[in-house]
């Protein structure tokens, strides 16, 4: 393995009714069940102020994770009418959101926030390749959604998946 990169993980924690999802080197397709799982949790706890996913240590992110992070921002707006926002400091990544429209449904910051020490890698969950397929599925029509750009770019994957 490279030492220079980091196997993805996604850590996450609570802090003062703030839920933080930092996400850490590559993430990839591998953690989205794991991603998905917190989504479904974050929204069933409902006594939160506010959502951060802190970007900041992230080295890349594939469209599956963003699929699942506009899914999030949905989520909010339509059961609590709040905003995530999204704290990146790399221009890359910075470069990234805002072409695949996130900067219509999330606050992105380049501050990183004073971050808890409370941070927990989410567990891995064993998962079978018709569960990623239907998740990758699902996040790309979400950011399909977000903009034309973006329903050119994944329209064939999306077919594809569709008719496997």
């Amino acid at each position: 393995m490279n030492p220079g990169i980091s196997p993805g993980r996604i850590q996450f924690a609570e802090h003062d009714g703030t839920f933080i999802l930092k996400f850490v080197g590559e993430v990839r397709l591998t953690l989205c069940s794991a991603l998905d799982a917190t989504i479904e949790k974050i929204f069933t706890a409902l006594n939160f102020s506010a959502i951060v996913i802190d970007l900041t240590e992230t080295r890349s992110i594939d469209s599956t994770t963003l699929g699942l992070l506009a899914k999030l921002s949905i989520l909010s707006r339509q059961k609590i009418g709040l905003l995530p926002t999204v704290v990146t400091t790399h221009a890359d990544i910075t470069r990234l959101l805002h072409s695949m429209g996130f900067d219509q449904v999330f606050n992105i910051v380049d501050t990183p926030l004073p971050c808890p020490d409370c941070l927990n890698d989410l567990p891995s969950q064993d998962q079978s390749e018709e569960t990623v397929r239907g998740k990758v599925l699902e996040a790309h029509r979400i950011l399909m959604g977000l903009n034309e750009s973006n329903r050119e770019a994944f329209h064939d994957l999306v077919s594809a998946l569709e008719h496997h």
